[in-house]
């Protein structure tokens, strides 16, 4: 009788810790994938940075052509402020949040590729190398932009399947580790963005 229940205790305590184990391992791999999608972000906001700088420059250097209209400007001005007033963390990744920066980068997107389509009555700016060296660095940061934002996407989908598959959706929902958005397709996400495009349109 007491040998039995010695087995009992002793399986009990097997059980214990094969699921103590279990859950110390399935923590370490949440904990990567999280770690995964916040590099993945800081990407993104990397591209983006170097986006804004870009911007700077672009029009400081456009404000110096004779003339040049001042609205078009503005406007550039204005929707990179509005880019930059987002600041998210990889704790921040809601629909809600990455719906709100995906609006403000895409005034962004439309601003500059009006600023373009604009330059093209310039000539003056057409012969200003610093100007066309922006011009070719800006389509480099806009594909950066998209990789960038497909591999955080890749690692978003990850992370959520592991959060979201049972029984490690019960460990994820103890532990916090919740469900984190993606960019979603924007018309026209298809093709690769084109500066040189935009430039030529009339």
């Amino acid at each position: 009788m007491k040998g039995t229940r010695n087995i009992a205790i002793i399986a009990i305590a097997a059980i214990v810790l094969i699921f103590v184990a279990w859950g110390c391992s399935a923590q370490r791999s949440l904990v990567k994938q999280d770690e995964n999608v916040g590099k993945a972000w800081a990407n993104v906001n990397t591209e983006y940075q170097n986006r804004y700088n870009l911007v700077d420059n672009l029009v400081a250097t456009v404000r110096e052509a004779a003339n040049f209209e001042q609205e078009t400007l503005t406007n550039v001005v204005k929707a990179r402020a509005s880019a930059t007033a987002i600041n998210l963390t990889a704790d921040d990744l809601t629909p809600e949040n990455i719906a709100k920066m995906q609006a403000a980068q895409s005034q962004l997107s439309g601003a500059l590729s009006r600023l373009l389509v604009v330059s093209e009555s310039y000539p003056q700016l057409q012969a200003n190398k610093n100007f066309l060296q922006f011009q070719s660095q800006l389509e480099t940061i806009e594909n950066g932009v998209r990789t960038s934002v497909r591999s955080y996407n890749d690692a978003v989908a990850s992370y959520n399947v592991k959060v979201r598959s049972f029984p490690m959706n019960l460990l994820a929902g103890m532990l916090g580790f919740e469900k984190k958005a993606t960019f979603t397709a924007e018309p026209g996400a298809e093709k690769a963005p084109s500066v040189r495009d935009a430039f030529n349109k009339k």
